[in-house]
């Protein structure tokens, strides 16, 4: 198993971690997960992070817990009360991807402009910042994801949230990664840091119509650059 980034967020190590299991054959669907100890030696975290990261899994229906018996990859197939989304994630596309995310994304900055709070506010900046310092390619896509992902919980809109995990869920895909490499120059990463660097500062004016003009113009940008010209 490759060893996961350190620089990275803890729950994006630990998604990484858990998907190289599957992806081996030591760990399946319904399997228990190694223990908050073994993770933290594993994953060089504190427990509290561990914690935290295991909680953001479980509310995203990646794992389950249970008090007294552990923690186990959650069995999205086997739930037929699932939402079809949730089931067929694997079945998408780049192209889908990039679709829903101008359907939901921009509106939720918009949101994020409305009501975030000064702690959202920080850790917007704080994924901002560690994306902009990272010198590695996959550094800054988790740091990208985690950046995206805090936008979506200064909504403060639960099922905006679940709908976003959902969605994001497939940036895991091996082939969201493989053309995302492809398509990574250091003028796009800038780009990105630029753009990123926009949306942010209309979070902190509270300027919902500037949020959503700069997350579509980004997303659009980044849609281009892994697709083509649409």
């Amino acid at each position: 198993m490759a060893a996961p980034v350190t620089a990275a967020p803890v729950v994006t190590r630990l998604r990484r971690l858990l998907d190289e299991a599957v992806a081996a054959g030591t760990l399946g669907t319904g399997a228990k997960i190694p223990t908050e100890r073994a993770l933290c030696e594993t994953l060089q975290a504190s427990r509290t992070a561990i914690r935290a990261a295991l909680g953001e899994l479980e509310r995203e229906g990646r794992i389950t817990r249970h008090v007294g018996r552990g923690t186990f990859l959650a069995e999205l197939e086997a739930d037929p009360g699932l939402p079809p989304a949730a089931r067929g994630v694997l079945q998408t596309s780049p192209a889908e991807i990039m679709a829903t995310r101008l359907v939901l994304e921009p509106e939720i900055a918009a949101l994020a402009a409305r009501h975030a709070t000064q702690a959202d506010i920080d850790h917007v900046h704080h994924c901002l910042r560690r994306g902009d310092a990272t010198g590695t390619h996959d550094e800054f896509e988790a740091w990208d994801s985690a950046l995206h992902r805090a936008i979506a919980a200064a909504a403060h809109n639960g099922l905006l949230l679940r709908l976003f995990d959902t969605m994001n869920a497939a940036r895991d895909l091996p082939v969201w990664g493989s053309l995302k490499r492809r398509s990574a120059t250091v003028e796009r990463r800038r780009e990105y840091e630029r753009c990123h660097g926009e949306i942010v500062a209309a979070l902190v004016e509270r300027d919902p119509d500037a949020a959503r003009e700069h997350m579509r113009g980004h997303l659009l940008d980044v849609r281009t650059n892994l697709l083509g010209p649409h």
